[in-house]
C-alpha cells in the first residue's frame, strides 16, 4: 500500500526534462533580450530567424498545458487560480518597474527615465494610467507578456472543452480568429494611450492552441507526421529566414497585396512568416531525435531546474533586467560591463531556482512521511 501511495511521487521524479530545458533556454533568451544594447543580444535566436523567444515561450506553454491537462472541475479551478497568479505577478512587476525607473530619474538625476518604456503616460496622466494598468490597457515595455498569458489562461478551459469535442474544431476556430484579427486589425485597445496591445491575444492564442492540440494528439496515441518533404521544407525555411535576417532583406515586399499584419513580420499579430518560423523550428526539433534527446538531462541539470520554476525565474530575470537597463544607461558600456550584468542576472535566477527546488524537496519529503504514517496506521 505504501508503494502504491508513492507512485505519483515517482512519476514526478522521472519527469521528462525536455520541456523544462527548452523553457529555460527561452527564459534566458528573454532575459538577455530585455537588456538592450549588450553584445550578447546579437547571439540570441531572433538574430537568426523571424521569430524570437516570445513565440517559443507561448508554444512551450501550450505544450506544457497539453501534458498536464485534465478536463475536470479541479483542473479548471487550478487554471483560474493560475490566471489570477499571473495577473497579480504582472501588476507587481509593473509597479516594481515603475519604482526602478522613477527612482533612477529622481535620485540619480536622469529625468529621461520618465519617458522610457511607456512610463510617460503614468507621469502625465496618473489617474488614467493606473486605471489602464489595473485593466491591462496600459503596459510598460518589457512587461507585457504576462498580460497575454492571463488571457490565454482564461480561455484555456474553452480550448480544452473544444478539444474534447474535436481537436480539429479547436484548430479551425482558433485559426479563423487568428486570420480575422490579422486581416481586420482586431486587438484589445490600449488606455489611456492610442493603439492596441503589443502582444495581441486574439492572434497569439493560435500558437498556444497549436501546442496544446499537438500534445494532446500525441497523448491520444497520435503522432507528429514525419515526411522528408516536410522536413526539407521546414529546414529550408529556417535557412531562408536566417539568410533574410542576416543579410537585412527586410526591404523585399512579400505582402502580395494582403495586410502586412499577416504577411509581414509584425509581432503584435504574430504574422505568418513569424508563425511558420517557430513551427518549422519546433517540427525540426521534434522529428530529428538527436535535437530533442540533447534536452533529456538529469533533473538536477541547471536548465531543468530553471525550467521547472519558470514563473518566479521569469519575474526575477525581468526585474533584474530593468535594473540592468538603468545601470547601462548611467554607467560605462563595454563588453566587460555587459558580461558582469548578464552573469550576475543568470546567477541570481539559478540561485532562486535551486532554492525553490530545495523547498519543493522538503515539502515532498514531509508529504511522503505523512502518507507513510497514515498508511501504517490504517493497516
Amino acid at each position: 500500500m505504501i508503494q502504491s501511495a508513492l507512485i505519483e511521487e515517482n512519476i514526478q521524479c522521472n519527469r521528462d526534462t525536455r520541456i523544462d530545458v527548452f523553457r529555460a533556454l527561452a527564459l534566458l533568451t528573454v532575459f538577455i533580450n530585455h537588456i538592450p544594447d549588450t553584445v550578447y543580444e546579437h547571439f540570441t535566436h531572433r538574430n537568426f530567424g523571424f521569430s524570437d523567444s516570445a513565440e517559443a515561450c507561448v508554444l512551450i506553454s501550450g505544450i506544457a498545458f497539453g501534458l498536464s491537462h485534465r478536463c475536470n472541475t479541479d483542473s479548471y479551478l487550478r487554471i483560474g487560480c493560475r490566471a489570477f497568479t499571473l495577473y497579480t505577478a504582472h501588476i507587481l512587476m509593473t509597479l516594481v518597474t515603475l519604482a526602478i525607473f522613477c527612482g533612477a530619474a529622481l535620485f540619480m538625476h536622469h529625468p529621461e527615465f520618465f519617458s522610457m518604456i511607456n512610463i510617460e503616460p503614468v507621469i502625465r496622466e496618473p489617474a488614467k494610467a493606473f486605471f489602464g494598468i489595473v485593466t491591462l490597457g496600459h503596459q510598460l515595455g518589457y512587461n507585457n507578456i504576462l498580460s497575454l498569458y492571463v488571457i490565454l489562461m482564461l480561455t484555456t478551459p474553452l480550448m480544452l472543452f473544444l478539444i474534447r469535442v474535436n481537436t480539429s474544431l479547436l484548430l479551425i476556430l482558433s485559426g479563423t480568429l487568428y486570420l480575422l484579427a490579422g486581416l481586420f486589425h482586431i486587438a484589445p485597445p490600449n488606455y489611456p494611450t492610442k493603439g492596441v496591445w503589443f502582444l495581441n491575444p486574439l492572434s497569439w492564442q493560435f500558437l498556444f492552441a497549436i501546442g496544446l492540440s499537438a500534445t494532446i494528439h500525441i497523448k491520444r496515441h497520435g503522432k507528429i507526421p514525419y515526411h522528408p518533404v516536410l522536413l526539407v521544407g521546414a529546414a529550408g525555411y529556417l535557412v531562408l529566414s536566417c539568410i533574410w535576417v542576416r543579410w537585412n532583406l527586410w526591404w523585399i515586399d512579400i505582402s502580395l497585396g494582403l495586410p502586412r499584419t499577416l504577411t509581414g513580420f509584425n509581432k503584435t499579430y504574430i504574422s505568418l512568416p513569424r508563425l511558420v518560423h517557430i513551427l518549422s523550428l519546433a517540427y525540426v526539433i521534434t522529428v530529428i531525435p538527436t535535437f530533442s534527446s540533447i534536452a533529456q538531462t538529469s533533473r538536477r541539470n541547471p536548465l531543468a531546474v530553471l525550467g521547472r520554476h519558470s514563473l518566479p525565474v521569469f519575474i526575477t530575470g525581468t526585474m533584474f533586467s530593468m535594473v540592468a537597463q538603468v545601470l547601462k544607461k548611467i554607467n560605462v558600456r563595454d563588453i566587460l560591463y555587459d558580461t558582469l550584468l548578464i552573469t550576475i542576472g543568470i546567477i541570481i535566477q539559478l540561485v532562486l531556482a535551486y532554492y525553490l527546488e530545495w523547498l519543493d524537496t522538503i515539502n515532498r519529503q514531509e508529504k511522503n512521511n505523512e502518507k507513510k504514517k497514515y498508511l501504517m496506521h490504517s493497516d
